[in-house]
C-alpha cells in the first residue's frame, strides 16, 4: 500500500498582509514613515555595534542588536500606524462605527441603529459590560440615543445601558480613545447573558450605511522578545 502524502500546511499571511496594508495606509497619511523606520533601525543597530567595539565583541553585540533594532522599528511603526489609521477615518460618516467594529474580542457592534436626516447616528455595542450606545454627530443625537435606548430596553430589559458621545468636547470621548473607553468598563454580564442579549437585539438590527475602513489595532502587534 502506498502511503498517503501528508498535506503540506498552507502558508498563512494574515499578519504580513495586515502589516503591509497598515504601512500603505500610514504612508498615505505620513509619507516620511519609511525614512523614520530606517533611521531608527540603523541607529539601534549602530549603537549595538558601537558598544560591541567598546567591549571588544562587535559581532556578538551586532547579532544581539539586530532583533532589537527590528523590534524598535516595529514598535514605533505600530504607534504611528494606529494614529494614522484613526486620522484616516476621523470626520467621515460612520467613523465611530468603524472604530467600534475593529474591536475583535468582547464586543459586537451594530452600526447605525438610529439615523436622522443630518446623518447623525447612533451605534449599538454589546459586551460583558452591557449595552453601549455611541452617538456621533450634532446635539440632535440626544433624541436618537433616547430612541435607541427605548428599543434596547424593550428587547433586553434590565441590562445596563451606557451612552457615549464621540467628540473632543466636554463630556465626550475622542475617537482615538473610544476603544480604550469601552475596554475600561466593568463587566456586569456573564458570557451566557451577553450572548442572550445579542440574540435578542438582532431583531432591532441597524441600517445599511457605508462604513469607512477603520483602524487595525488588533492586527498590528509588536512581536514579543
Amino acid at each position: 500500500m502506498f502511503k498517503k502524502k501528508k498535506k503540506e500546511p498552507k502558508i498563512r499571511e494574515p499578519r504580513f498582509k495586515a502589516i503591509r496594508d497598515a504601512y500603505a495606509l500610514t504612508k498615505s497619511v505620513k509619507p516620511w514613515i519609511g525614512s523614520l523606520l530606517a533611521l531608527i533601525f540603523i541607529a539601534v543597530l549602530a549603537a549595538g555595534i558601537g558598544i560591541g567595539f567598546a567591549v571588544g565583541h562587535p559581532f556578538y553585540f551586532g547579532f544581539i542588536a539586530l532583533p532589537l533594532a527590528l523590534l524598535a522599528a516595529l514598535f514605533i511603526f505600530s504607534r504611528i500606524a494606529l494614529n494614522a489609521s484613526f486620522a484616516s477615518v476621523e470626520g467621515q460618516l460612520g467613523a465611530a462605527a468603524s472604530v467600534l467594529m475593529a474591536i475583535r474580542k468582547g464586543w459586537t457592534t451594530t452600526p447605525a441603529v438610529a439615523v436622522n436626516k443630518s446623518q447623525d447616528m447612533v451605534h449599538r455595542s454589546v459586551g460583558r459590560a452591557g449595552i453601549v450606545l455611541t452617538a456621533e454627530g450634532s446635539i440632535a443625537t440626544r433624541q436618537l440615543v433616547q430612541s435607541a435606548r427605548k428599543d434596547a430596553e424593550r428587547f433586553a430589559p434590565g441590562v445596563p445601558i451606557y451612552e457615549v458621545w464621540v467628540g473632543d468636547g466636554e463630556g465626550q470621548v475622542p475617537l482615538r480613545k473610544l476603544q480604550r473607553h469601552l475596554g475600561k468598563m466593568k463587566k456586569k454580564l456573564s458570557a451566557h447573558q451577553m450572548r442572550e442579549v445579542r440574540a435578542r437585539l438582532k431583531a432591532v438590527g441597524g441600517m445599511s450605511l457605508p462604513i469607512p475602513k477603520g483602524p487595525m489595532p488588533k492586527n498590528l502587534r509588536v512581536p514579543k522578545r
